[in-house]
């Protein structure tokens, strides 16, 4: 992706970035997602063979379990958790972080498998995904429909129908670009999460490094490609039995996340609430109230 309307310039001013890159800092941008965490992770085993990295925070019960978007992982989901009262689980998906990336195809039955995995060996009880992780959790709870006892989706992605092209495009467009090592490839990759408005604003800058030091430190797998192409479910009435209370979390105008398909899950759920904001990028515009909408759910 060069030479088109949405590139930056790069490096961007004042500090002659690219810098040697190390574990990532503790300065996001000061709207939108933040930082990466600066907790330690851990490597963890799973009974199904693939180590997946993991962050556990707070104390007491609940235990909540956070499972990340394609092509993002923890640092993108601990926002969505910090009102969250209890322990909180995060991880990182295989091909994602210091997670695994065992041979062979991926589909969404294995990203369940890894799910479950982190859920059992931490007790969670509750539970919430973003995009590529809310279609983990739906083929979860298709296969075992009263596991959790509260469940979160945000910006669902997939049901029991294909994506469009457009996801498949964006995720081999930036696996390219982390491929051959050309930080301003990644860079004009990257700009595409961020808001037209605010792309060549300090915010923008600040996310585009933060999502450089993580994809530039640990990359993703080219065993991700195919998911964007499948289904996480056979059929959404496998979700009709589903037991837990249910907090569905859409927008209008995101391409990679219609709107439909949020409104589509609420439908099938017997016990869903459903929101849908009135633009994207809700991380960047609606941050407070996107947070402050999942702890009173998840904290009820």
């Amino acid at each position: 992706m060069t030479g088109g309307a949405h590139d930056l310039r790069w490096p961007p001013p004042p500090d002659g970035f690219p810098r040697r890159f190390g574990k990532p800092r503790n300065s996001g941008p000061s709207t939108g997602r933040p930082a990466p965490p600066s907790l330690p992770t851990e490597i963890v085993g799973t009974p199904h063979g693939v180590n997946l990295e993991r962050l556990l925070t707070g104390v007491g019960r609940p235990t909540t379990i956070f499972a990340h978007g394609l092509g993002h992982g923890i640092a993108e989901t601990r926002p969505l958790g910090s009102g969250v009262t209890g322990k909180r689980v995060f991880f990182q998906f295989r091909g994602h972080g210091e997670s695994d990336s065992p041979p062979g195809a991926w589909d969404y039955g294995d990203l369940a498998r890894d799910l479950r995995a982190m859920a059992d060996m931490t007790g969670a009880e509750q539970a919430l995904g973003v995009s590529l992780g809310a279609g983990a959790l739906c083929r979860l709870l298709a296969e075992t429909p009263d596991r959790f006892s509260k469940v979160v989706f945000f910006l669902p992605a997939v049901l029991d129908e294909a994506r469009q092209q457009a996801a498949q495009l964006r995720l081999t467009e930036l696996l390219d670009a982390i491929n051959s090592g050309d930080v301003t490839a990644v860079a004009n990759a990257v700009v595409e999460e961020i808001p037209p408005t605010l792309r060549n604003g300090n915010s923008g800058w600040a996310y585009v490094r933060q999502r450089i030091n993580n994809l530039m430190n640990t990359g993703l797998s080219t065993g991700l490609l195919n998911l964007p192409e499948q289904t996480c479910i056979p059929s959404v009435d496998l979700l009709r039995d589903v037991t837990a209370k249910a907090l569905v979390i859409g927008c209008i105008g995101d391409e990679l996340h219609p709107s439909s398909i949020a409104t589509r899950l609420a439908q099938v759920l017997p016990d869903a609430t459903l929101h849908i904001y009135n633009r994207p990028s809700v991380l960047w515009h609606e941050r407070l109230d996107l947070r402050d909408r999942v702890s009173t759910f998840l904290n009820q």
